[in-house]
């Protein structure tokens, strides 16, 4: 606890943000930063609750509640209303590898969960954690720190994402020599080509992945494990192998018209204008571009909000995004979304806030479906034809979608992106190794194990759970890892 009366004496503060008509016309993160008192006065709003659910880190009907990897929230609030911001990045690295990752792009699920927002707003506990780990690096404090000795065990771990990078950063601190593979040019995986760097600046990434080369980890880039390199060969080579390569198969979207010259997939979309604007910053021209264009985006969640602060970015003409969910309520409905659940509200992401700003009002259409894409003689895409649709339960108990006739409505379109999330992990390293799968075809590995039913080979990540947040791709990599060292150690000395 900070002070007793903390949170009934001090309201919510947050940073302020860069004015959304302004950030547009740059790439550049769109958050600012809280002064040290203010800091320390929102740790002060952290209550002595008895069981602080914040850092429970569970599965819960719509979402996740409280921190998956189990964050000592209350701890380091105290620590930071103390002054004590060096104590207080120790508490915070025993359970996060990357907390400048998690205080930028994380939902804080913390947040939904904490005891204060039962009745009033939450502790601002996000913002906290940036401001911990970024005093760090300010400080000096965050510096390589390579094992004292080495086991003379080999691990490869494939990808470099969130799961990989952090399975990979516990095994080397157990002592183990690991090497990471990559496709990709640059080494971050999802956190360097996935999310626009208004969310995540790629120098952040780079800080921290120099940070792990220093204390010892070998990363291989341009480098494709079932491709480049048959998959049984680092079976045969190494140790152990760990698979973290994500679920990056995109959701088919089979309707017709959807071959158009015009309609994308999200992650093409955001990869290219990601790699292009760090190659070049936007002048080799190598990425789709959304310029003078109407945007239709279709998918409401994260993937389709990035895809629209891009396109405004790219200097859009309008831009529309769309999803099968009803509006939120502007309130937590008590019953049907109770605490600790995440609160499903209505709210403005960073994207929607910059359209609004733009265009004057939110871009999003809720409880809509779209029946087709329509072209011109040429092939390019024209416009879309939609319908509005209500969730009702069938006669088998199933909760379904039924289109409203009369609703039908054509938008104008010389771009679409699909985003509607992905169908697991590509399949190529699961069948040269042989690998078993669920019925979602993401990597059968059992949890609390992550051990495949091919011996040394272990599975975590999205790849395994399937598509979900950064933070529980760092939980997966971390309990990964301790599996991993006792598989190779018979023990583990990872916490």
């Amino acid at each position: 606890m900070s002070t007793p009366t903390g949170f009934m004496e001090y309201k919510r503060q947050l940073p302020a943000d860069r004015e959304p008509a302004e950030r547009i016309k740059d790439w550049e993160e769109f958050h600012k930063h809280m002064a040290e008192e203010e800091l320390r006065t929102q740790g002060a709003r952290c209550m002595d609750c008895g069981t602080p659910y914040c850092h429970t880190g569970i599965d819960m009907i719509g979402g996740t509640s409280g921190c998956p990897v189990h964050n000592l929230i209350p701890e380091w609030n105290n620590l930071v209303y103390r002054g004590l911001w060096k104590e207080a990045l120790e508490r915070l690295h025993k359970t996060n590898n990357f907390p400048e990752f998690t205080g930028r792009i994380c939902p804080a699920p913390c947040e939904g969960s904490c005891t204060v927002g039962l009745i009033g707003q939450p502790v601002t506990i996000k913002t906290i954690e940036e401001a911990i780990i970024e005093k760090g690096f300010e400080e000096g404090w965050v510096v390589p720190q390579p094992p004292e000795k080495r086991t003379g065990k080999r691990v490869a771990v494939v990808g470099s994402g969130p799961a990989g990078l952090a399975t990979a950063a516990q095994l080397n601190k157990a002592g183990h020599s690991v090497t990471v593979y990559e496709r990709s040019d640059r080494v971050g995986g999802l956190l360097m080509y996935g999310i626009p760097t208004m969310k995540l600046d790629k120098k952040v990434v780079q800080r921290r992945v120099d940070l792990l080369e220093a204390e010892g980890i070998q990363f291989i880039t341009n480098t494709e494990i079932g491709k480049d390199i048959p998959a049984q060969q680092l079976v045969d080579e190494y140790d152990a192998v760990v698979l973290c390569g994500g679920a990056t198969k995109p959701r088919e979207f089979n309707i017709e018209g959807s071959t158009l010259k015009g309609v994308h997939y999200a992650m093409d979309f955001l990869n290219g204008s990601i790699k292009s604007y760090l190659d070049s910053n936007l002048e080799d021209g190598n990425y789709i571009s959304a310029k003078d264009k109407d945007v239709i985006v279709i998918g409401g969640g994260d993937t389709g909000s990035d895809c629209v602060a891009t396109s405004l970015r790219h200097g859009c003409r309008t831009i529309t995004q769309f999803g099968t969910h009803t509006q939120a309520p502007m309130e937590r409905d008590r019953i049907n979304n109770p605490w600790p659940q995440f609160p499903n509200v209505y709210t403005l992401d960073y994207a929607q806030e910059e359209a609004k700003a733009l265009f004057g009002q939110d871009p999003r259409e809720f409880s809509i479906m779209t029946t087709k894409f329509v072209g011109d003689d040429e092939g390019n895409l024209k416009e879309l034809h939609t319908i509005q649709i209500e969730r009702i339960v069938d006669e088998t108990g199933r909760k379904i979608y039924q289109p409203i006739p009369g609703t039908e409505r054509v938008f104008p379109a010389q771009m679409a992106m699909i985003a509607i999330g992905f169908d697991g992990p590509e399949q190529t390293l699961v069948e040269q190794l042989g690998l078993e799968t669920d019925r979602r075809t993401n990597v059968k590995a059992r949890y609390g194990k992550y051990n495949t039913n091919v011996d040394k080979v272990f599975a975590a990540g999205d790849m395994r759970r399937g598509q979900s947040l950064v933070v529980w791709a760092i939980n997966e990599g971390r309990e990964a890892a301790r599996e991993v060292d006792k598989y190779l150690m018979g023990a583990t000395v990872l916490a």
